[in-house]
């Protein structure tokens, strides 16, 4: 089997673990390693999806976007109703950064969560 699994690192895994929860429905799907002051691993699923997640490490090369001034990358999530979600996120603490539009045969809007992360939250419409 062959699947990509997304591994984010944040500057405060609890309090991301109960965003993504608000934001996007996330639930944890297996076990925690914490040491009481940071998560060295939690799998979170959305949907049929998992991503991992992590406090920044420095000594094992996990920084998270506000220590290095940006994202580098995005994540995309498909979801029913992408109005609706991006509202749930916003609410939730992410920043608004391009509102839900029509565009190539989907409804797409762009957010950045409290992590520094950037999200495209999409619907397909066709």
């Amino acid at each position: 089997m062959t699947r990509l699994v997304p591994y984010l690192t944040v500057h405060d895994g609890a309090a991301a673990v109960a965003f993504y929860a608000a934001a996007f429905g996330a639930r944890e799907t297996g076990e925690r390693y914490d040491d009481g002051t940071k998560i060295g691993f939690v799998a979170l699923g959305i949907g049929t999806d998992v991503f991992y997640l992590s406090d920044e490490y420095h000594d094992h090369g996990a920084y998270a976007p506000a220590t290095v001034g940006h994202s580098t990358s995005a994540v995309v999530l498909e979801v029913d109703d992408v109005d609706a979600t991006y509202a749930a996120a916003v609410a939730a603490g992410a920043t608004p950064d391009r509102e839900p539009t029509e565009q190539d045969g989907e409804r797409r809007g762009w957010l950045v969560d409290p992590f520094g992360h950037r999200w495209a939250l999409s619907t397909p419409t066709r």
